[in-house]
């Protein structure tokens, strides 16, 4: 989709080709058929962008909820930006701490964070390198109805002043065409780059690789890492008035299913511990949300728990209390084994386990290559099982490899 294709889309002809595409088949079996009966009476290049736009509004339920019905996409676009509960997390600090700050967003995409803030009451000027996703974004803030609180338009955010700004958000390109960016050097602009605009306004957020290592974080700021339902996703750079004084949290938010709010977030951050106690293996296993893991927290799950590592490298809690958090899953350990893949089948043969779930940590074990070895490869148990539900968990202590029989603690 060109932007031509793209603004023709929004006239009244377009909007009317899109609320019919809307309700005809757009799957993969029935696309091909659909597009060419909207030829038949309507321009083809206006026929592809409305197809493409229904087909990523579907997509974008998952991320925007709702909202996706009404708002527009490109491909990399949707893949790139903020879902709509992790941009509201956001947008809340931005509004707790800066009310009525006017922000200015370099690397906006396609609108997800600055329509977050502008929901909360901030005005905010949008700026995208990219033409197409500019007038996306454009769009976007007007079908929701926030023209008069943000606007976008085309500009370099290596290029920008943020002079007469409250704050800056900045969001650099983390892809390329050969895929995802790990170095924040290579980050589009670079971290330094945007971290020099961002240190010339009073506060500034800079979102991030989940990956960062934290020797690239700054003096000052504040690191945050974020999972939905239990996947980490994003992490972000808080700095000058935004920022607090822990250094590093994990903010866990639930699935985007449930709208997160300020009573249903859990942050966690540094309690100033000791190391945790390594100790044998207790009747509980805890596995720290990774958002946890990320932020060098698992010490404090630990003290969560009344808990230790079995070995101090691996993020994998042990205690014989338990006690629900909703910063770990909870596992009874019923057995702990040598690895052995030919002990560990024969294991499982005599528990009548027919639903194996496997997890590993510290081990280089394949776990599709396991699972087939164990007799688990295919959709069926194993010939003879019942039903019974177990979770392997394969680690190590030190260099010894074991497995861990588990039930998870429902």
């Amino acid at each position: 989709m060109d932007t031509a294709s793209f603004r023709a889309l929004l006239g009244p002809s377009g909007q009317v080709l899109l609320g019919e595409a809307a309700g005809l088949d757009v799957s993969e079996d029935g696309l091909l058929a659909t597009a060419s009966r909207l030829r038949e009476r309507h321009d083809p290049a206006l026929v592809a962008a409305a197809l493409t736009q229904v087909r990523l509004r579907e997509r974008g339920r998952v991320k925007f909820g709702d909202d996706a019905d009404r708002m527009y996409f490109t491909q990399a676009g949707l893949e790139q930006s903020t879902r709509a509960s992790v941009a509201s997390h956001r947008a809340r600090r931005f509004a707790d701490r800066l009310a009525g700050a006017r922000v200015l967003e370099l690397g906006c995409g396609i609108g997800a964070d600055l329509i977050a803030r502008a929901r909360v009451g901030l005005a905010g000027e949008g700026v995208e390198l990219d033409p197409l996703t500019a007038e996306v974004a454009l769009a976007n803030v007007a079908s929701l109805e926030l023209d008069g609180l943000a606007t976008v338009r085309v500009g370099d955010a290596a290029e920008e002043d943020p002079d007469g700004f409250d704050a800056v958000f900045a969001d650099p390109g983390r892809r390329t065409a050969r895929g995802r960016v790990f170095d924040p050097r290579s980050y589009e602009p670079p971290l330094d780059v945007v971290l020099d605009k961002a240190e010339r306004t009073p506060a500034a957020c800079v979102k991030v690789a989940p990956g960062i290592p934290h020797e690239a974080v700054p003096d000052g700021a504040e690191a945050e890492w974020v999972s939905v339902g239990g996947d980490v996703k994003e992490a972000a750079l808080w700095l000058g008035e935004l920022a607090g004084n822990v250094g590093r949290r994990a903010t866990l938010l639930p699935s985007d299913a449930q709208p997160a709010t300020g009573q249903n977030a859990w942050t966690l951050t540094p309690q100033g511990l000791d190391d945790p106690d390594i100790r044998v293996w207790g009747r509980y296993l805890y596995e720290p949300d990774g958002a946890v893991i990320r932020a060098h927290l698992v010490g404090e799950v630990a003290d969560l728990v009344g808990g230790g590592l079995a070995d101090p490298h691996i993020a994998y809690v042990t205690s014989d209390r338990l006690r629900p958090t909703p910063f770990a899953s909870a596992y009874e350990i019923e057995d702990v084994l040598p690895f052995s893949v030919k002990r560990l089948r024969a294991e499982l043969r005599r528990r009548g386990v027919g639903v194996l779930t496997v997890k590993k940590r510290g081990s280089a074990v394949d776990v599709d290559r396991l699972r087939r070895d164990l007799g688990f490869g295919g959709r069926r148990a194993p010939r003879g099982t019942a039903a019974a539900e177990l979770t392997l968990v394969v680690t190590r202590v030190g260099r010894d490899p074991v497995a861990l029989l588990t039930r998870p603690v429902r």
